[in-house]
């Protein structure tokens, strides 16, 4: 038989799959998969089962219905004060992992390097690779996670084409301030070269702080696709619709791209998004409230229990250094482990690098219900109160 594709044959199944699974199989408390529960907003469901039951239910625009992009283009403009025509410089795509793929794909030619940084999402190196893009990975490291300029400045040249920002951070909880930002965006100047800029969490930032698009800095409005995701914004991961805004030279080929992977998105679910995103301030602030509340009280529950829990200023995701508890193995062997004997799943923070030493640090997501949280730090105190 003929080899199949050696990119995609070569990944593993994803490890919020895998460790998903394993949650199932043991009746635990799924702390590693980042889907939220219980905060879903009622009136977008009711638009959503109100626009699909009237219609349309057909094949909408590829590039998304009207409506969800002006709303796009007017989240834009109200949130950070970008100016975008929602006709030439917004596409709507089922999830923003698909939209990931789209701005890889119509963007880079074989041999073209891609900059990113990690611990990294892990569909960034697949889509690259195949795409025939040749990653520069830079680190950064725990617990700090403190962006590494002199390695960063390293990894571009003049073959960059290409850098993939993650910004909030997942699964670092890193929100990027203003003179990070510039920084990038002066390395972005000097070589040429554009930025995806994968801010799904765009939302979900805590203390007081606030999200920076890099779109949004001087020079940057003709190099950046930004890629938004109502998954995360409005917590219905399952829906699976995304938005990318760019300039209309850089979302044309991406639009050529996403027109034969997925073609369009559901149309009801489009309306239900578009009727969310021009909802009010109090619903984006208390988002952030209550994710900040539930991510206190889960970090101090692991404190309490022995983890040494990593500070978080974004996303859905908390980091803790498992050495203290005394167990005799890596995350992964870690993380399994409490899943099968704690009943609580979590996922090993090593899962996101490529190699090297970090094998002590789980990530678990906070964006639970509190009954789940509270019965996942009881399991875990009784389990590490018995060893």
């Amino acid at each position: 038989m003929k080899p199949t594709n050696s990119i995609f044959s070569a990944c593993g199944t994803t490890i919020f799959e895998v460790m998903s699974r394993l949650a199932a199989e043991h009746g635990a408390i799924n702390l590693g998969q980042g889907f939220p529960e219980g905060l879903e907003p009622p009136a977008l469901l009711q638009a959503a089962a109100r626009a699909i039951t009237e219609g349309p239910n057909q094949y909408p625009s590829m590039m998304g219905i009207p409506a969800l992009r002006q709303a796009v283009a007017a989240h834009a403009k109200r949130f950070y004060g970008l100016d975008v025509d929602p006709a030439a410089e917004v596409m709507v795509t089922s999830g923003a992992t698909e939209a990931l793929a789209d701005c890889v794909f119509g963007l880079i030619e074989p041999g073209d390097e891609v900059v990113l940084i990690e611990p990294l999402y892990d569909s960034y190196l697949p889509i690259v690779r195949r795409a025939g893009g040749i990653p520069r990975i830079v680190r950064m490291e725990p617990p700090h996670w403190i962006l590494p300029r002199e390695a960063l400045a390293a990894a571009f040249n003049d073959r960059t084409k290409l850098m993939i920002l993650n910004n909030p951070m997942n699964p670092t909880g890193k929100v990027l301030d203003e003179q990070d930002l510039g920084f990038i965006a002066g390395l972005l100047a000097r070589h040429d070269a554009y930025c995806v800029c994968d801010e799904v969490y765009e939302h979900l930032v805590y203390d007081g702080r606030r999200h920076i698009p890099l779109m949004s800095l001087p020079g940057m409005r003709e190099r950046c696709l930004r890629i938004g995701s109502a998954g995360k914004t409005f917590s219905v991961t399952g829906w699976k619709v995304g938005y990318v805004t760019a300039c209309p030279a850089l979302l044309q080929p991406v639009a050529k791209a996403h027109q034969f992977v997925t073609f369009t998105t559901p149309p009801g679910l489009q309306q239900a998004v578009a009727e969310g995103l021009a909802g009010g301030d109090e619903y984006y602030e208390t988002l952030a409230n209550d994710l900040q509340r539930r991510r206190d009280r889960l970090a101090a529950g692991l404190t309490s229990i022995g983890f040494e829990v990593l500070p978080c200023a974004g996303s859905y995701f908390l980091s803790a250094d498992i050495r203290a508890l005394g167990f005799d193995g890596d995350d992964v062997a870690f993380c399994r482990h409490i899943t099968v004997n704690a009943g609580v799943a979590a996922v090993p923070v090593s899962s996101f690098f490529q190699n090297g030493d970090v094998r002590h640090y789980a990530r678990f997501c906070f964006a639970k219900r509190d009954e789940a949280l509270e019965e996942a730090l009881a399991r875990l105190g009784r389990y590490f109160a018995r060893r």
